[in-house]
């Protein structure tokens, strides 16, 4: 599926209109964190803000209303308090687990009010997992190294209060240690090797397993059924949690600290 038919999806577009409901108004400027081709920078722009679009290399947007800048969400380059609103859709679950204190405390300090926040909700990032056959590492899909719900949220957030907060989608895909286990002795053959993500460790692109001997196919067959087991007992969650963050004024952040 290409990312034009992806976008066309029901659970894309309801995931994108609820980002898009949860903006708050009367806001001049925007920083869009890892704006990559530009769609969301330019729904927002459509708002009547003014936005910078910022990714590891710099985005090449063709629309009046956006700026295009390369940067780091963990070194963020601009003043502090320098936009009304700090957008961070589908990028922190990326960020390497060591750095993402850092990368959260940037967005709250460029941020003169509001941040928004979008990620996966109780993901289980076991599941779909890829096996790299450049290094022989295990990696999390899609490059979801990190695992989120709303106390973890807010903990990254100290100097931000919750003014609104929504989940979207649903989701009951989740896994067990022996499943886990199983499918990794199999060479996870089912994992997310479409992913335009290279593996976290190494950085060589992630290919899917071009062939499996007997004991790895029957690990498999082993695997699904481990799941099958635990499928009955499964809650369905929400698939993504979006948290529009206000920022303390300076006296209640002292009083935090």
């Amino acid at each position: 599926m290409d990312l034009t038919d992806y976008r066309n999806t029901d659970r894309e577009q309801e995931r994108v209109a609820d980002l898009m409901g949860l903006l708050p108004g009367n806001i001049a400027n925007t920083l869009d964190i890892g704006a990559r081709d530009g769609f969301l920078s330019k729904l927002l722009a459509e708002r009547g803000t003014r936005v910078t679009a910022l990714d590891l290399e710099q985005p090449r947007i063709d629309d009046e209303r956006i700026e295009c800048v390369a940067g780091d969400v963990t070194g963020l380059s601009f003043p502090d308090a320098y936009f009304d609103l700090v957008f961070c859709a589908e990028v922190l679950e990326h960020i390497p687990t060591n750095l993402l204190g850092k990368a959260c405390s940037e967005l709250s300090r460029t941020s003169n009010r509001y941040v928004l926040i979008g990620v996966p909700y109780k993901q289980d990032i076991r599941l779909g997992r890829t096996t790299c056959h450049v290094c022989g590492k295990k990696n999390p899909p899609w490059g979801h190294v990190n695992r989120f719900d709303e106390s973890r949220l807010r903990s990254l957030f100290p100097e931000c209060e919750v003014a609104k907060m929504s989940f979207v989608g649903v989701a009951d895909t989740d896994t067990n240690f022996v499943a886990c286990l199983l499918m990794d002795m199999a060479g996870n053959p089912y994992g997310t090797y479409s992913q335009a993500e290279p593996c976290v460790h190494c950085g060589a692109p992630l290919k899917e397993p071009t062939e499996r001997s007997l004991m790895q196919k029957i690990f498999a067959r082993a695997a699904f059924y481990a799941r099958s087991v635990q499928a009955p007992f499964l809650k369905q969650h929400p698939n993504w949690v979006h948290v529009l963050f206000e920022k303390r004024k300076l006296e209640q952040q002292q009083r935090i600290r």
